[in-house]
């Protein structure tokens, strides 16, 4: 095993010329200047006060200078990216939790972030110039000598947070062994080579897009092209001027692209594709054989979660079989599915999947309650339900844990709860999912209230005090939340009650 930055030297020497990152009308970065980059931020943070393992929270939008900071983030200590649309109170949470030492931010951007940092974090600038050159700027000074010392492969190089249905956020340390291990897996499931072109729609601060779109490109030696977020009028232009040749997204994306294409017009650009991955959330098999009848490519469904460093099994490329409703075959990953006793099951059997691997953590941090539910005899259990194929091709039928995914976003339903508690009008409340046509599912909430209160104003309280994605869409001001006979709370079902 290995880490990027010694990942990155290695490919720099084969080609230094070729092309490793391109931002659509900026500047085009090349391997052999990527190296240069986070060899040098590295080297900065590391003289600006950061020791390996030190967390470095990153709130920065997609763009080149979110890859080149994170794997300079990696090599000099811990990179916790953190999504620009928090508020406030969830930045200080996040931030707080990492116990981050540093914060990059760019210039003149990221407010509230700036305002939850404490005084003790480092404050640091990122931009870039029209070079493609990135640059980290502190208030104060930085040591002007000192060698790097760059992160092994056994140290963590990302940490992250993955929501619980009974508790905050747990994070979850995974090593560069674990990253280097998803990319091997991705680009050997799909063929990847140098000459393949990614194109990365999904946030950088997800596995799902630095794993899957950017880790599993540069690991071959790939480009990438990195705009500053998913936008379907300009999605096909971009495919098509890069000469892109896959890319990966969650199924909410690929239902906009589908709803923007008139009917017997093929997009410009898609007869360049290789393939096209879907991950994140279920995909319908109905949009599977449209994408695929519309756009002429390939389409292959993944499973993956941030435990597992992103993939876990994907649907293989032609000609072998893909197969609507499933996610595919492990991805040199072992994928077993157990009942409650422990007990693994037989093909076609259904419980709860279990996963072991190089990419699967071997444990959250700080939090041995959760170590304990979460691991049974080296298998690290998901929380999905899923049954096992004799092709050992694997379909998931539900998720144990009560979960909200909207369009790829696993949402606590507990933290939307703890907000609206804070009300002074709320008395009780539970969040629940609703089933969505483009999301697969949306936020919505049930309310009991101690004092007059309008769902217009508990909506707007939301959205003072949660990310957009996280804000219920619909709340019921209800006399008495829905409770089974002996008093619990069923989130997955709380739905179906409230409209009877």
């Amino acid at each position: 095993m290995t880490s990027a930055l010694t990942l990155l030297s290695a490919i720099s020497r084969v080609d230094p010329a070729h092309a490793a990152l391109m931002a659509p009308g900026g500047p085009t970065v090349t391997y052999g200047s990527l190296h240069e980059q986070v060899e040098r931020l590295a080297g900065y943070l590391q003289r600006a006060g950061i020791s390996r393992g030190d967390r470095i929270a990153m709130v920065l939008p997609n763009g080149i200078e979110a890859v080149v900071g994170f794997l300079a983030a990696a090599t000099a200590g811990t990179a916790a990216p953190l999504n620009p649309g928090y508020k406030l109170e969830e930045f200080q949470f996040y931030l707080s939790d990492t116990k981050a030492k540093a914060l990059i931010v760019p210039a003149g951007g990221a407010e509230q972030a700036r305002q939850a940092a404490g005084p003790e974090t480092l404050l640091i600038e990122c931009g870039i110039d029209v070079g493609g050159s990135v640059q980290f700027v502190t208030p104060g000074q930085v040591r002007s000598l000192g060698e790097l010392d760059p992160s092994s492969s056994e140290d963590v190089a990302l940490v992250l947070h993955t929501s619980g249905t009974t508790s905050r956020p747990k994070r979850v340390p995974l090593k560069h062994a674990n990253l280097v291990a998803s990319a091997c897996n991705i680009a050997r499931s799909y063929a990847l080579t140098s000459a393949d072109v990614s194109m990365c729609v999904m946030p950088l601060f997800h596995v799902h897009g630095l794993v899957g779109s950017i880790l599993s490109s540069l690991l071959v030696g790939a480009a990438v092209v990195v705009p500053p977020g998913f936008n379907a009028l300009s999605f096909w232009p971009m495919v098509q001027a890069h000469r892109a040749t896959w890319y990966s997204a969650v199924p909410a994306i690929q239902q906009m692209l589908l709803a923007r294409m008139r009917e017997g017009i093929r997009p410009a650009g898609a007869d360049g594709l290789r393939f096209i991955r879907s991950c994140s959330s279920a995909l319908a098999p109905a949009t599977m054989a449209e994408i695929e009848r519309r756009f002429g490519v390939p389409v292959l469904e993944a499973y993956g979660m941030t435990e597992a460093s992103h993939q876990i099994a994907t649907n293989p490329l032609p000609p072998a079989e893909r197969k609507p409703g499933t996610v595919g075959l492990g991805s040199n990953v072992e994928i077993g599915v157990m009942d409650k006793e422990g007990r693994l099951l037989p093909p076609e059997a259904q419980g709860e999947v279990m996963i072991r691997g190089a990419n699967v953590i071997s444990g959250y941090e700080d939090n041995p309650e959760a170590n304990l539910s979460s691991f049974v005899n080296g298998w690290f259990r998901t929380g999905d339900e899923g049954i096992l194929d004799r092709q050992g091709y694997l379909k998931l039928v539900g998720r144990i844990k009560e979960l909200i995914v909207r369009g790829g976003e696993k949402i606590a339903p507990l933290e939307i709860d703890q907000v609206l508690q804070l009300h002074p009008a709320v008395a009780e409340v539970a969040t629940f999912g609703v089933p969505h046509r483009i999301y697969g599912e949306e936020v919505a909430a049930a309310v009991e209230l101690r004092a007059p209160a309008t769902e217009a104003e508990l909506l707007a309280y939301c959205r003072d005090h949660l990310a957009d994605f996280k804000c219920p869409k619909k709340i019921y001001i209800v006399e008495r939340i829905p409770r089974t006979a002996t008093g619990k709370i069923q989130r997955k079902t709380i739905a179906q009650k409230l409209e009877s």
